[in-house]
């Protein structure tokens, strides 16, 4: 049975909508978001604070989260079995303008031994009658990119909580417009960051929190993967969607997996905050060397023209001084690698493959095993040794914990200022490799909020009662 006492919401619907109009026409919710709008406005940097900060914010209570699906393709149809595999939890909508696909994903919630769920199938925009019923506690946003800030913002309308696959959005005045949102309607829009969750960056999270590594100094992550063949693979990316991102923005198209867990070693937003960045990029020359060799004559693709960087390496600088470096490369041959690394006065992390190397531990230029400091592990891992679903395990620990903060009323681990800081390299990066490596300013989206050191990822075990 849900609970069905309301949350606190300060503000009326009608409000909201004449506050985020009012804020200008070109950073409305519904702007398109065509190449000239996602990185050629000049950026906005800081907004004043027209609600509450949602740092440090529970949700409410409640015995059972009733949570809706918005997109159903590979990533959508694969969480979808995550929140079937959970108790308390019950799917009450399901949304995709692909009528089979959403069909199958009914079919999955009534084979769990749930009600069927209402489908919408009606056109891209028909998650706004799902998002009008009243009846939802949380939206899962797994669609194509351009759709993420549309869909969020009205269901942060629609007093719903919102999570969104990455990125969060693609412009700045996006970002600023979903931590506004989120603020004035008091509803959570989060980054549904999975990396976050993997096992050894959770174990890496507890021992830099400890300060196994000493004072921490810089750390690094990466989305490296040969996505080439997916990319030109239309039963996979329908469209092309996201390969038509790669004839769009020259910068890093996808920081979060990277970002998210390096900013949570540093704790970002929780007593420090990125504050610039600073990009470089390769030629463009791997979308366009695949299309040759793989692609027939008259393929819809070679009307395109890729000018996104094959690989882009871009540096943050942190208040305190500390450096990120984010990598991105999906465009030619190479294994797999988030590379997640950490490093401080005592030692350091590296990732893919995993090894450390800390004193007194280590010495003699060997690094060591990182097996050996299981006892490191997060909670989570421990109790659930062998996790179902996809991605080694973290996108059951990320849709566990979230479903667990809703029912207990808990903090969540992440939230808005973490999803725009994550999703900020996106037009940035763009930017400062246009401008040949020009530094970028970081707005500070928690306005102030981040120099409060608080929980995040590293949390404890909640009794449950």
């Amino acid at each position: 049975m849900h609970d069905t006492a309301p949350e606190h919401h300060d503000v009326s619907r009608r409000s909201v909508l004449w506050s985020a109009g009012a804020a200008g026409a070109a950073v409305g919710i519904g702007a398109s978001g065509g190449p000239a709008a996602a990185a050629g406005r000049t950026p906005v940097r800081e907004r004043p604070r027209r609600g509450a900060t949602m740092a440090g914010v529970p949700f409410q209570r409640r015995s059972t989260v009733r949570v809706a699906m918005v997109g159903l393709g590979n990533r959508g149809a694969a969480m979808l079995d995550l929140y079937l595999a959970l108790p308390g939890v019950a799917v009450v909508a399901l949304c995709d303008p692909v009528k089979a696909k959403a069909e199958r994903a009914a079919a999955k919630v009534a084979a769990a031994g749930q009600p069927a769920p209402a489908v919408y199938v009606h056109g891209d925009h028909d998650y706004e009658q799902l998002l009008r019923r009243g009846d939802i506690d949380f939206a899962h946003v797994a669609t194509p990119w351009d759709s993420h800030f549309d869909i969020a913002g009205s269901a942060l309308l629609n007093g719903v909580h919102v999570g969104v696959e990455c990125p969060l959005a693609l412009r700045l005045d996006q970002l600023w417009d979903l931590v506004d949102l989120s603020e004035r309607t008091r509803r959570h829009c989060m980054q549904l960051e999975n990396c976050c969750y993997g096992r050894n960056e959770m174990r890496v999270l507890r021992m830099a929190h400890a300060g196994t590594f000493g004072d921490l100094l810089h750390g690094a992550g990466a989305y490296n993967h040969d996505l080439r063949a997916m990319m030109f693979d239309p039963a996979y990316y329908e469209g092309p969607w996201r390969r038509l991102w790669h004839t769009r923005l020259r910068g890093d198209l996808y920081p979060n997996h990277g970002f998210g867990p390096v900013a949570n070693y540093m704790d970002l937003n929780r007593g420090d905050r990125a504050v610039s960045i600073v990009s470089v990029g390769s030629p463009s020359l791997g979308l366009a060397q695949y299309r040759a060799a793989n692609m027939p004559a008259g393929d819809a693709s070679w009307k395109e023209t890729y000018i996104g960087s094959d690989r882009t390496i871009s540096l943050v600088q942190t208040a305190k001084g500390r450096v990120i470096r984010l990598e991105h490369d999906v465009s030619t041959p190479h294994p797999y690698s988030r590379i997640n690394s950490l490093a401080g006065t005592k030692g350091l992390f590296e990732d893919y493959p995993e090894r450390i190397y800390i004193e007194p531990d280590h010495g003699n230029d060997a690094w060591g095993d990182f097996s050996r400091y299981a006892e490191w592990d997060h909670w989570l891992w421990k109790e659930h040794a062998n996790p179902p679903g996809t991605h080694g395990g973290m996108d059951y620990m990320l849709v566990f914990r979230l479903m667990q903060c809703m029912r207990l009323g808990l903090v969540p681990d992440f939230d808005v200022y973490d999803a725009a800081t994550w999703s900020s390299p996106v037009p940035l990066s763009h930017l400062s490799i246009k401008q040949r490596g020009m530094p970028q300013e970081i707005p500070d989206f928690t306005r102030g909020e981040w120099k409060k050191a608080r929980p995040g990822v590293d949390s404890v075990k909640p009794a449950e009662v």
